[in-house]
């Protein structure tokens, strides 16, 4: 006898959280219970045959209702439930994600001879997600980035990228970023509103975000993926080394472009 549910998100992660009310024809509550902490809803109140209505709530996420049906056996067998995060975007379960270097990428393009492009990427970097389990637009990231470890692909590049005229990775050994809240854009990307420091200059910096869902990982863990990308003016952070070469053209470009390639793991640990 009684009330059953599973109540789950679109990626398949427990809301545990969730409140499941049923009303009947007249719209008298008759039932409300509290989902557990995997999503599972039961209570044993013995519910008369007849139609009923199942409205499930939870905070952040739009509600659902549907038509349950109980037969003479007195159970109203919901099955599983679906919610949309509020508004429809979406992001990883609630808690704490750790950023993992391995599988991630800082990397950032700069225009070179007005022709042409050249990548690099940073190869020590650490990070933190922070899923807010109610407003997700209270979601947080912070990061911090080791400067030296800028690679171009040409240790002579290098080697002048890490010196006074650019990173100056001896006076500035860190690039950090902290995020102070997210708009949402669409269904599955966000703008990320946050703080810069680079170069010993602090500036505000939007991160374009796209979320792109979850999975198991090898190593028993769980992980979420995500892209983003900035724009940045090398001026903005005291950055304006440049050579003008024939037709006044820059050598180096005024903008870089910031890509950002992360998998995050859920929890603290990280694979070894």
């Amino acid at each position: 006898m009684g009330l059953t549910a599973r109540i789950r998100t679109r990626d398949g992660w427990a809301v545990s959280h969730a409140v499941v009310t049923v009303t009947d024809m007249t719209g008298a509550q008759v039932v409300r219970a509290e989902a557990d902490g995997e999503g599972a809803v039961r209570d044993a109140t013995a519910l008369a045959p007849g139609a009923y209505t199942v409205i499930v709530t939870a905070v952040g996420y739009a509600p659902r209702a549907s038509s349950a049906l109980v037969t003479a056996s007195g159970r109203a067998e919901v099955g599983t439930v679906v919610l949309a995060r509020q508004g429809g975007t979406e992001l990883p379960p609630p808690g704490s994600w750790a950023i993992d270097p391995a599988h991630s990428s800082v990397g950032a393009v700069a225009q070179h001879l007005g022709i042409s492009s050249v990548h690099g990427r940073f190869t020590a970097f650490t990070g933190r997600i922070e899923i807010a389990p109610q407003e997700v637009s209270a979601s947080r990231v912070a990061a911090v980035i080791t400067a030296a470890s800028i690679d171009t692909g040409n240790a002579t590049r290098d080697g002048h990228l890490k010196s006074a005229d650019f990173l100056d990775v001896e006076t500035y050994p860190e690039i950090r970023y902290r995020s102070s809240a997210l708009t949402p854009v669409g269904s599955d990307r966000w703008t990320v509103h946050g703080e810069l420091t680079l170069h010993g200059v602090v500036r505000p910096v939007d991160l374009d975000l796209a979320y792109l869902g979850t999975g198991a990982d090898p190593w028993g863990g769980t992980r979420a993926a995500f892209r983003a990308t900035a724009e940045l003016r090398r001026e903005d952070f005291a950055m304006n080394y440049n050579q003008v070469i024939q037709a006044g053209i820059a050598a180096i470009g005024t903008t870089l472009k910031v890509e950002l390639d992360i998998q995050a793991v859920q929890g603290d640990a990280l694979p070894q």
